[in-house]
């Protein structure tokens, strides 16, 4: 077999959506992130890739210990970009969210999560942008019945994107040059922080913004889904 390069194979690998936290010197952070998985059975076991630049990773890598919150399908765009837009250097993202603080001193994302555990590390592995970290789960809960939500999902039903920051992020360089494709539809609005495509034929009903809403027709202080952003940033498509 030839060496080929279709990037694209890689999108068919599945993956989640959840929250990894930990904690630092009385301080506590999260991000969203994908790439989480069981290792092993006996011990229970389980790693996360996390991005170096992330103030999580910086917290994981001094602590010694990590939260997984699986989010739940029905979780709003809004609280995703909360926890996978912005960053823990310039705002504190835990007011008003619920938690609970776990064994390790971890606060774990409770709201909008079906399950959540803890580990601590045993062992990390140098991915050059992500380290992988893995460890032992100490604690482990079901909080609710739900469907986690599936990276597939996130994307195809709730048109969500990946910050730059994420192993799976689908920039020019992966696309082979290509930019993402905005889905079929109206006429379509790119949020130029997070990639968000506003789609007139889908509206924003969560918003209060209808399926045929022109993006013109959109009130002057709607703000985009999973950043935040004011109307300003997007572009047409």
């Amino acid at each position: 077999m030839s060496g080929q390069m279709d990037l694209s194979a890689l999108y068919e690998i599945s993956y989640g959506l959840y929250v990894v936290s930990s904690t630092h010197d009385g301080r506590v952070n999260g991000q969203i992130a994908n790439t989480v998985f069981q290792v092993t059975s006996e011990p229970p076991r389980i790693a996360v890739s996390i991005n170096k630049k992330n103030l999580t990773h910086e917290y994981i890598r001094k602590s010694g210990v990590f939260g997984v919150s699986v989010l739940d399908q029905s979780t709003p765009l809004s609280f995703v970009g909360l926890f996978g837009f912005k960053s823990g250097r310039d705002a504190d993202k835990f007011p008003g969210v619920s938690c609970e603080k776990g064994v390790t001193g971890c606060v774990l994302v409770t709201q909008n999560s079906t399950s959540i555990l803890e580990a601590r590390v045993v062992t990390s592995m140098d991915a050059g942008t992500h380290t992988v970290f893995l460890g032992d789960v100490v604690s482990a809960k079901r909080i609710r019945p739900g469907t986690p939500m599936t990276y597939a999902y996130y994307h195809a039903v709730k048109r969500g994107t990946a910050p730059p920051e994420a192993p799976t992020f689908r920039g020019a360089a992966v696309e082979g040059g290509a930019a993402p494709k905005a889905p079929a539809g109206g006429a379509k609005y790119v949020c130029s922080v997070c990639g968000y495509v506003y789609d007139s034929a889908v509206g924003d009903p969560a918003s209060g913004a209808a399926p045929g809403t022109a993006f013109e027709d959109l009130p002057d202080d709607w703000t985009c889904p999973i950043c935040g952003v004011g109307k300003d940033r997007f572009s047409r498509a």
